[in-house]
């Protein structure tokens, strides 16, 4: 599961390790949780492409997107069999940029949020699928799902599932419309050992209004004894699905 990530790394360095053509100037974010705008990275007429997508991916042949529980999750083992992510599983996979993720781990009665980045730091990037809904007045929607898969030895302590996070060399392979989904699906495993690691934050994250980098930084020594805040985690509907009922009012990306 990932219901929560930050985005920080400056446009500029962002665009060099994903190459794509516009140049957009996003803002840092901390806190991004389901329904909000997010950044993703896409192939649009033979090209690398940013664009802004909501996160929750609505599929093509929905009737009404407001009684459809949005899907901000797509399990890698069944995206190609799914009918929700089956056709974006063949021909519309994109790349999440991030910096890193939140996951929260059961304490007793409450979850307490841990941050997941790279070990050697740097932005990272997320499978991810994508999706156009036209309604029936010609109105266009785009949104996005992060792909997961079984959690790594280093975070399954904290949760049994973690975003597949793509390495660099395989960005084109990912992306690649030409790349069937079975083919594709060699991209979705575990991370590497030894390629993240994870440190107790602040249950401030466990509000969605909150968006500081203060978020990021490690519990000091004697704050780990305080109990957490409840983390609010979305519904699951059924087990590959990850729901969010409707948007509430969460901050904007940009």
């Amino acid at each position: 599961m990932c219901g929560r990530y930050a985005v920080t790394t400056v446009p500029e360095a962002m665009r060099a390790l994903f190459r794509y053509l516009n140049q957009p100037d996003f803002p840092a974010r901390h806190n991004i949780a389901p329904t909000q705008p997010v950044p993703i990275v896409r192939i649009f007429e033979g090209r690398r492409e940013f664009a802004l997508v909501r996160w929750g991916l609505i599929p093509s042949w929905v009737k009404d997107p407001r009684g459809f529980t949005l899907l901000f999750n797509a399990r890698g083992e069944s995206a190609a069999e799914k009918p929700a992510f089956r056709n974006a599983m063949k021909r519309r996979r994109c790349l999440f940029p991030a910096d890193g993720f939140y996951e929260w781990k059961q304490d007793g009665k409450t979850k307490r949020p841990y941050f997941v980045r790279l070990k050697a730091g740097g932005p990272m990037a997320f499978a991810g699928l994508w999706e156009s809904w036209m309604g029936p007045n010609g109105e266009e929607l785009e949104t996005a799902a992060i792909v997961t898969t079984v959690a790594s030895r280093e975070i399954a302590h904290i949760h049994d599932r973690m975003p597949v996070i793509v390495p660099p060399q395989a960005f084109d392979f990912w992306l690649d419309p030409n790349a069937d989904a079975e083919m594709a699906a060699a991209v979705i495993a575990p991370a590497p050992e030894g390629l993240l690691e994870s440190y107790p934050v602040s249950s401030a994250v466990n509000r969605t209004a909150n968006d500081t980098p203060d978020l990021l930084e490690p519990l000091r020594e004697g704050e780990m004894g305080e109990a957490p805040a409840p983390a609010p985690q979305p519904k699951r509907a059924k087990k590959e699905k990850e729901v969010v009922k409707k948007d509430d009012g969460q901050k904007s990306l940009f």
